[in-house]
This record gives structure tokens, C-alpha cells and sequence, in this order.
């Protein structure tokens, strides 16, 4: 029993004690300087030396040291001296060390094992002097180590197998992390304190030439050359190169380099800084070309070291307020060009659209770069899906067409390799290999913002009110989920900028996104691989490993999430609505109107948060268990409970009235006692739902409850209907009965329809409550027409009731006009681009008809195949007649759309995904849909026959199709 509870404590205490951040206070306490904000970060004993000075590298060796020798004396107390459990206490202190203190753990395991087994300790000690006083290599120490002191613990305890495997796997585990910390003695020594300058020099040893096709960090190496390492080593073809660090002897690489005139080099600069996602420092530093000798290598070498010191490259520096570091350099072996040139994933000038930029030459790229050649310029579009692909090319010239496709694919593949930052690369084509020379981000394309997801969470038109309402309470749970797994790291990060505006229309900072993603340990499309079924890219293990507590926290969220729900619905969300249905607000003054909006806005707050959590938990439930969208029942959903009765409804009243006349069905059920049944269903129904609109997020957008026009055009088709809807749902809804793994996600599928009903109830209470304000302005002339409040801002109307502030008063009505008109400005753009690049967006180009035999492709959102007629609306306000032949085509789906996808064939949109109101509303009526294809409205015209596809997500609009 002692020795079980010695194994717990170990297991706890080594970890917490490996956790302890020693080196870093005492370095703050005696230097004043965090280690975790200099240099590369890590908090170790060669960062306290170096950084902090000798003392305090002194007393960090001592901190490491006596914890070493407490986690072994500390397992010596439970199982006697020498035992395996003494190793297996230092691997626990090495993780806890890695994960939470940011360091490698070698001080401590080197003076633990030293109480652990001096013999062996001895040797090791010995033989690694010995080593590195003769080839003085650094790494060759470091790593020798790891391999003699397992080996030798097998040779002097060969019966002793616990103890050889927890030896190795101690040696596993060192080895793993210095393959992901960076280590202080690669900063430049002369940076480093000047009573341990020696001591750094001395440790460094001689150090390896480095090449691209190691695993470079960008803050010893410079961007450029991490950024050819790394394009290198997933596979595409980089010129061999070899890269000195700023610290570096140039002399040891000049010797083993053999330049020619039959093979030249080229020499690059890599500083740190440049080439990254704030500045790109281009054309700032020193490239030469044409190196043919060891002389000439020498001086170039040191020319590109020079050029980081010159004035245009130190203003450069300082206009961006980029910190001032040092030159590292590339020295790579010399493309001989056929054609070359540079390429834009993105147009830089337009900062819009598909278009990929080819500007091309033959001959070398340093024509292009140097400005001193008019190049060729290309634009390419590129397709490529599952199902096709292919290139489209606008411009002529000299250089082959295949070429400038093929360029045109590694464009976009790099683009997407790296998480959708548009790219600057340059190429050169030697007439066999297309090389890449260089690679970076279009610094004028960042931030990124993207309507894929914004387009479904608020689509359509977005008016001041709504947003300032919307962005606060978004934002701050999407903080609070991130801040969740990042904890103290998410200092820094603001959260308010992760959504905005542009044309009138929302749209999320997908650059932000994908950076937090990557800081919590995950791939950055995480958003939409959980909401929009994308794929996703293998998730960063460093930092997925760092971040494995805060991602237990939200997992132990996303299970409790049903018990949270039901503690809320009961004690906050059922008195609440209750109490809002009970008050008659007509006869409130706006002072009280004014608490009974905060009253909401607090409710919301907290269904918010749900209201985010519940689809996300449904999407990662549903892809953990491979359950089909088919195999859901969303019938607990508001707008799909809505149909369902409203069918059962229809059924009813055919009845009553076996023929219809569409123009005076209410008034022809009114005389006889059954028509009035259905009648007062008819009005229960609008009271139950009455909250539901066209646009479900918009408290703008006029509720069912107000404009009933829709629901009673849709309960007439449903009677003139020759088999009503509710005739087929026998053979849509599954039994209740499921296997398990189908019921862990139609749990969360039950609560996404709960959460949904009492979020869209809180809005409609929102809404309701500023119309009687606005009715009360109005009366007393502060507004001129209805629907004036929602072009003000919440804190204005905040304003204009608690303070009365005549100088918002007289401006009132100024900015009403000009937030109208910029609304109407904006409401005329047919297209408005699905990604925005950069804080200050352009007029919209008109989006290109690219298609490949008129095929145009979406995300698969209800199975199934059909054919007919399109019909082309963008909003609610005249509603066609629409059959089982007309194929729908919209911007978006909410809510409120229900009551017309029921009635279609198949429906196309521009936006949403398969977790959307009209994929799920398309699933549960049986109806192929395909969501998220760009330009459906522009590209699909009234009366044009298309075939959709809802397995393959595509719509095919071929010769034979049309009308």
C-alpha cells in the first residue's frame, strides 16, 4: 500500500515541482528582465546565463540542481535507493519542466542522476568531457549523452530491466524536447551578459553547418530561410542552400563550398524580421548573384551582413516599428533560368477576387524584382475540386501556357499550406524543375476577414443597432472559450477584433481566428472543419501538448454542457421569458423600457454562450461518431417544429375546405365551428413562434408575429398541395430509439433546438422592446420614420435616455440619414467578395463567370439528385409560387426561409453550411441542397435549368439544361 501511494505522489508532486518557474524569478528578482519575453523564451539555465549574467546562471543551476535531487530522494523515500521509480520521478519533474516552465530539464536529470547512480553518472561525465574538448561540437555532446547513459545503465545493470527502459525512455523524452525548444547558446554571443560572454563562446562549441534541409527557427535563422526549410521539407522543389546564423564564422562554410562558373551560388539575406506577416523588408537587404569563387563568397557574405546596418534599412526598420535583431544568410545554389518571375496568390492591387498575378520573364528573376524590366504580366483563376480541375489564363507572351499553370497550382497549394495567408513568391524554371526561390506573406493583404462562416451565423444586411448589440456579446463568448484553453497566453489578444463590418455586412477576421487556433494547439480552420464539414489540417503537436489542460477544461464544458443548460433554463431562462411575456410594455416609459433591454441583453449574454457551444459540440460529436446527417431528427429545432405543425395544420383545413379559393381561405373557414378551430390553431401557432423572422440574428428584421404574410401564403400551398407535406413524414423522422453512438449526438442535436427556441424568444423580446421606444420617439419627432432606431448604436440609445445629451440629439438626425443612405449604397452591390483583405476594402469587382462546363461547386448539405427551374430570391419580400420544379436559389438561409424550402425541389445558396437553418430544414423534407456556392445568384438566372447534386455538393448547368 506505501508503495502505491508512492507511485501517486510521485506521479503529482515531481510534476508540480518540474512546474515551478525558479530560474524566471530569480532572473526577474536580481536582472528585472522575464525570460519568457526575451530572446527565444525558453526558461532555462543557458537563458538565465545568458540573459541574466553569471550570478544568476550560478543560482539557476543550483534551483535545477536541488530539484533534481528531490524528485530522486523523494521516490528513494517509497522504494529504497537505486530503484527504476527514481528515474521514472525525473521523467515526471522533465514533463512538468517542458510543458508548464518552458525548459529541457537537463540540469535536473544531469544532478539527479548523479544521486541516482554516481558510477555511471561518472563515466558519462567523463567520456562527454572528453568528446567535447576535442571536436567541440556542441550538439554531438548533447545528443552523445542521451545515448551513452541509457547504454551504459544497461551495461552496469543488465538484470535490472525497469531500469533500463525508464533510462531509455528518459533519453526518449530529452531527445523529444530538444527537437522542439530552441536553445539561448544560438543567440549571437556578443548580445549575451558580458561577465558570461566567455562562458557562451566556450559552450557553443564548433557549430554545424546548417542547412535548408533542417528544421530552421526563424528567430536565430531569419524568416526567408525558415520558410525554405520548411517548403522544402514538405516536399516542394527549393535550390540547395546552407544558412549562417548572425553569430556564425562564415569561414567554416566558405570552406566547404566549391563555387564555379559552371556551378555559381547566390547569396541572400535572411534578417530577422524580414519576410514576415507585419513587413517584408523588400529590397531592402543585399542579394548577389553569380558567385564563383571562395574570394567572392567571403565578400558577399559580408556585404549581405552590411546591408542590415545601411540607412535605408535601418528607417525601413523604424517606420514599422520593427525591433531591431541581426543578419542571417542564405547561401544557395544558383538556379540557371529559362523563365522566372514572381507570382501573387492574390491580386495585391485589386485586394479581391480569385485571381492569381504571374508576372514572368525569361531569363532570371532578378529582372522583375530589380524594376528595371516591363515583365509579362498573367492572370490565372484556378478550379480545383474533388471532382474537377482546372486553370483559366488571361494574358499572352513568351512563356509557355502549361508553365504559367503549373505555376499557378503551386500558388494556390502554398497559399493553402500556409492557412490561407495570400503569398509573394518567387520562381524560376530551369527547363526541367520549377524552383522556388522565395516564399512570404502579402504584407498589404493582412487581416484576412472572410464571410464563409459570418455569411450563416448574421447574414444579409447588418443595421448599427443590430451590430453593436451582436459584436459584443459574439466576441466576448468566443474570448472567454479561447481564454479558456489559453489562459495567461491569450494576453494581448483582442477579442473585439476578431468580427466586423464591411459593406454592410458581417465578416470575421479569419487570419486572427487561424493565429488563436494555432496558439490553443489547434489546425486554424477548426472553425470551419466543426462548422461547415471542411477538411482539416494534422493539429501542431508542440502546441497541442502545451495546451492539453485548457482543452481538458473546454471538453469538460462541451460535457457538461446539457447539465449547464438545464440549471440556466430553470433558473434563469424559463423566469425570465415568463416575466417578459407577463409585461405589457406599451405603457412603458423609456427610462423602464431601458431596464427591461439590459434585463434581456444580461440573458442573452448567457444563451449566447450556448448558442455558440451547442453547434460546435454537435459538429465535433457528429464527426467523433460518423453519424449521417440523415440519420438526425431536428424536429426539437423551432422552424422545422413550426412546419411540422403547420402541415398537420394544412391537412386539417383541406378537410374542412375540399376546394380552395387562394385569395379567401381564412375568410372561408371563419362561418363554420371547425374552420374556427383551426383558425385559433392557426393564431396559437404565430403566438409559439411568433418570434422566428427572416433572419433569426437580426433584431432589425420584422418577426413572424408582425408580418404574418409568409406563414399564411405558405399554410395556403400547403392546402392547395395535392399531397401534403405531412403525408411524407412517416418516412422521414426516425424512431426515437437510436444506437448509442447516434444518441450522444442527438442529445447535443435535442439541445442545439432548445438553445436555439430560447435564443431567437430573447431576440424577438429585444426587438419588441425597441419598437415601443422608437414609437415613443417618433410621437415626440426625435425620429422622422419607423426603423430609425435601429440605425443608432446601443450606447447612444443609452445615451439619449439616461443623459438626455443634447449634442447627440442634435446630431441624431444626421447620422440616421447618412447610416441609411451608406445602407442603401451598400444594399445595391449585386456581389460583395467572400474575403476582404486588409483593414480598408475596395469597391467590389464584378465576380468572374469561371466554370468548367458550367458546373459550379458547393458543400454537400442534403442528399439526393433534382432537376428543374431556377428561381432566383434574395430576400422575403415577394414570395413567387414555388412547386416541387423550382429549384431555390438564395444568399443565405435562416430561420425564417423555412416556410419556402418546404415547398421546392432542391435549393442553391450562396452561404451556410451543413449545420445551417436550410440544410437541416432540407434534410428533415427530404430536399437536395448544396450550400456555399459563391455567386449562386449572380451566376443562376430566373428559368434556367440546373441539376444539383446534394451528394457531390455540385450544380451542373449544362447546354441541354438550359431554358
Amino acid at each position: 500500500m506505501l508503495e502505491l501511494w508512492g507511485a501517486l505522489i510521485i506521479l503529482i508532486v515531481c510534476p508540480l515541482l518540474g512546474a515551478l518557474p525558479l530560474i524566471d524569478w530569480i532572473t526577474q528578482a536580481l536582472n528585472g528582465r522575464q525570460l519568457a519575453h526575451v530572446g527565444t523564451g525558453n526558461i532555462s539555465v543557458s537563458a538565465a546565463f545568458y540573459h541574466g549574467g553569471r550570478l544568476v546562471g550560478i543560482l539557476a543551476v543550483l534551483s535545477e540542481a536541488l530539484k533534481g535531487i528531490a524528485a530522486v530522494l523523494l521516490a528513494r523515500a517509497f522504494f529504497g535507493e537505486g530503484s527504476a521509480w527514481e528515474l521514472i520521478a525525473l521523467i515526471a519533474l522533465v514533463v512538468g519542466r517542458y510543458w508548464v516552465a518552458k525548459g529541457a530539464g537537463t540540469t535536473n536529470v544531469a544532478w539527479g542522476f548523479a544521486v541516482h547512480d554516481p558510477l555511471v553518472a561518472g563515466f558519462v561525465l567523463f567520456l562527454v568531457t572528453i568528446t567535447f574538448s576535442v571536436v567541440r561540437n556542441k550538439k554531438l555532446a548533447k545528443y552523445g549523452v542521451l545515448v551513452l547513459f541509457p547504454l551504459l545503465v544497461t551495461l552496469f545493470h543488465a538484470q535490472d530491466l525497469p531500469k533500463i527502459i525508464a533510462a531509455v525512455a528518459l533519453a526518449v523524452l530529452l531527445g523529444w524536447i530538444y527537437k522542439r525548444i530552441p536553445d539561448d547558446l544560438n543567440l549571437p554571443t556578443e548580445n549575451a551578459q558580458k561577465d558570461s560572454q566567455a562562458a557562451n563562446k566556450f559552450l557553443r562549441g564548433q557549430t554545424n553547418i546548417v542547412s535548408l534541409d533542417d528544421d530552421l527557427d526563424a528567430a536565430l535563422f531569419g524568416q526567408k530561410a525558415a520558410t525554405l526549410s520548411q517548403v522544402k521539407r514538405w516536399g516542394y522543389p527549393v535550390p540547395k542552400g546552407w544558412v549562417l546564423a548572425p553569430s556564425d564564422d562564415a569561414e567554416a562554410l566558405v570552406e566547404i563550398m566549391y563555387p564555379s562558373e559552371l556551378s555559381p551560388l547566390v547569396v541572400r539575406s535572411s534578417a530577422i524580421g524580414e519576410d514576415s506577416e507585419q513587413a517584408s523588408a523588400a529590397g531592402q537587404y543585399e542579394t548577389i548573384l553569380n558567385v564563383t569563387n571562395k574570394q567572392e563568397l567571403r565578400e558577399a557574405i559580408a556585404l549581405t551582413q552590411a546591408s542590415y546596418n545601411q540607412p535605408t534599412a535601418m528607417q525601413y526598420r523604424r517606420d514599422r516599428g520593427s525591433q531591431e535583431a541581426a543578419m542571417a544568410v542564405l547561401v544557395q545554389q544558383q538556379v540557371q533560368s529559362v523563365y522566372s518571375g514572381v507570382a501573387f496568390s492574390r491580386d495585391p492591387i485589386t485586394r479581391q477576387g480569385e485571381a492569381i498575378v504571374i508576372e514572368a520573364l525569361p531569363g532570371s528573376p532578378t529582372q522583375i524584382v530589380s524594376g528595371r524590366v516591363t515583365p509579362e504580366q498573367y492572370r490565372a483563376f484556378v478550379v480545383e475540386t474533388e471532382n474537377f480541375k482546372f486553370v483559366q489564363l488571361e494574358g499572352t507572351g513568351q512563356v509557355p501556357q502549361a508553365l504559367l499553370k503549373q505555376v499557378a497550382y503551386l500558388c494556390r497549394h502554398l497559399e493553402e499550406r500556409f492557412h490561407g495567408i495570400p503569398q509573394d513568391i518567387e520562381w524560376s524554371y530551369d527547363g526541367q524543375t520549377l524552383w522556388i526561390l522565395q516564399a512570404r506573406p502579402i504584407t498589404t493583404l493582412l487581416p484576412i476577414w472572410t464571410r464563409k462562416i459570418a455569411a450563416e451565423v448574421i447574414p444579409g444586411l447588418i443595421r448599427p443597432l443590430t451590430w453593436s448589440i451582436n459584436r459584443p456579446l459574439t466576441c466576448g463568448v468566443w474570448g472567454e472559450l479561447f481564454t479558456i484553453v489559453l489562459g495567461d497566453r491569450a494576453d494581448g489578444l483582442d477579442f473585439k477584433e476578431t468580427a466586423t463590418l464591411h459593406y454592410s455586412r458581417a465578416y470575421f477576421n479569419a487570419s486572427l481566428l487561424g493565429q488563436i487556433f494555432l496558439r490553443m494547439g489547434l489546425p486554424p480552420e477548426s472553425l470551419e472543419f466543426l462548422t461547415r464539414g471542411s477538411k482539416m489540417s494534422k493539429p501542431p503537436l508542440d502546441s497541442t501538448l502545451k495546451n492539453l489542460p485548457g482543452l481538458a477544461k473546454l471538453l469538460r464544458r462541451e460535457l457538461n454542457l446539457e447539465k449547464d443548460f438545464k440549471r440556466d433554463y430553470h433558473r434563469r431562462f424559463v423566469p425570465g421569458l415568463s416575466q417578459l411575456t407577463q409585461e405589457f410594455i406599451d405603457d412603458f416609459d423609456p427610462p423602464r423600457l431601458l431596464k427591461r433591454i439590459d434585463f434581456i441583453l444580461e440573458l442573452l449574454r448567457i444563451a449566447t454562450y450556448y448558442s455558440i457551444l451547442a453547434p460546435l459540440s454537435v459538429a465535433l460529436r457528429q464527426g467523433i461518431f460518423r453519424v449521417k446527417d440523415g440519420k438526425i431528427d431536428n424536429s426539437v429545432t423551432p422552424e422545422v417544429a413550426a412546419m411540422r405543425e403547420l402541415s398537420a395544420l394544412a391537412a386539417d383545413a383541406k378537410q374542412v375546405l375540399p376546394e380552395v379559393e387562394p385569395q379567401q381561405v381564412f375568410e372561408q373557414l371563419a362561418p363554420t365551428p371547425e374552420g374556427q378551430k383551426i383558425l385559433e390553431k392557426f393564431d396559437e401557432l404565430l403566438q409559439d413562434y411568433g418570434y422566428l423572422s427572416e433572419v433569426g440574428t437580426d433584431i432589425a428584421v420584422p418577426t413572424w408575429k408582425e408580418d404574418p404574410q409568409a406563414i399564411k401564403q405558405l399554410f395556403v400551398q400547403l392546402m392547395q398541395d395535392n399531397q401534403p407535406l405531412i403525408d411524407n413524414l412517416e418516412g422521414i423522422y426516425r424512431p426515437r430509439k437510436q444506437k448509442k453512438k447516434r444518441g450522444f449526438v442527438q442529445q447535443r442535436v435535442d439541445l442545439k433546438g432548445r438553445v436555439t427556441e430560447v435564443y431567437s424568444r430573447l431576440l424577438g423580446e429585444l426587438r419588441w422592446c425597441f419598437l415601443a421606444l422608437e414609437k415613443i420617439w417618433l410621437e415626440a419627432g426625435l425620429l422622422k420614420e419607423k426603423g430609425d432606431i435601429f440605425f443608432l448604436e446601443l450606447n447612444e440609445v443609452r445615451q439619449l435616455i439616461e443623459n438626455w445629451d443634447a449634442r447627440l440629439i442634435n446630431q441624431l438626425q444626421e447620422s440616421v440619414l447618412v447610416r441609411r443612405s451608406q445602407l442603401t449604397e451598400d444594399s445595391q452591390l449585386n456581389q460583395v467578395p467572400l474575403l476582404v483583405y486588409g483593414n480598408a476594402p475596395p469597391v467590389p469587382l464584378a465576380l468572374s463567370k469561371i466554370t468548367s462546363d458550367q458546373i459550379l461547386q458547393g458543400i454537400p448539405a442534403s442528399h439526393g439528385q433534382a432537376e428543374g427551374r431556377v428561381k432566383v430570391l434574395r430576400n422575403l419580400q415577394d414570395i413567387p409560387e414555388i412547386d416541387r420544379d423550382t429549384i431555390l436559389v438564395v444568399p443565405y438561409t435562416d430561420s425564417g426561409w423555412a416556410p419556402l424550402l418546404v415547398r421546392a425541389g432542391g435549393l442553391i445558396a450562396e452561404a451556410g453550411g451543413r449545420l445551417s437553418h436550410g440544410a437541416i430544414v432540407a434534410r428533415e423534407y427530404g430536399i437536395p441542397a448544396v450550400m456555399d456556392v459563391r455567386g449562386a445568384t449572380w451566376l443562376l438566372q430566373d428559368g434556367q435549368r440546373v441539376r444539383i447534386d446534394g451528394y457531390r455538393g455540385i450544380v451542373e448547368l449544362s447546354n441541354d439544361l438550359r431554358p
